[in-house]
């Protein structure tokens, strides 16, 4: 479980269904990189930077703090002369993003039209 998540809750005290959201992933920027790489096997900095819009400095924080949770892996890969980063889910990003993911569904579904 991640630093930034709400303790858990027992069934006498539901709270709102948003107080356990995984706040590592809430964040916009990296909610826009962990939704991309959920569909991806992997993706480079420079297609997570077109994607995202961020600038490098704050696209590395991003991705800094999401693998300090163990939510990504950040692999150096030398393409002939040069080296490129590419950036994946681990086991726990993926099972941690699905459990977000599905957070987030049931929120939303449960609201009125």
């Amino acid at each position: 479980m991640s630093p930034e998540r709400s303790p858990e809750r027992s069934p006498e005290e539901p709270g709102h269904p948003l107080a356990d959201v995984d706040r590592v992933i809430h964040g916009h920027a990296r909610l826009m990189v962990m939704s991309s790489l959920f569909v991806l096997e992997e993706a480079d900095y420079t297609f997570l930077l077109n994607l995202t819009g961020l600038t490098w400095g704050n696209l590395s924080s991003h991705l800094t703090r999401l693998e300090e949770a163990g939510y990504v892996e950040v692999e150096k890969k030398v393409q002939g002369r040069r080296v490129s980063s590419v950036v994946r889910l681990t086991p726990s990003g993926r099972k941690e993003f699905k459990t977000y993911r599905d957070q987030m569904k049931s929120v939303l579904d449960d609201l009125p039209e």
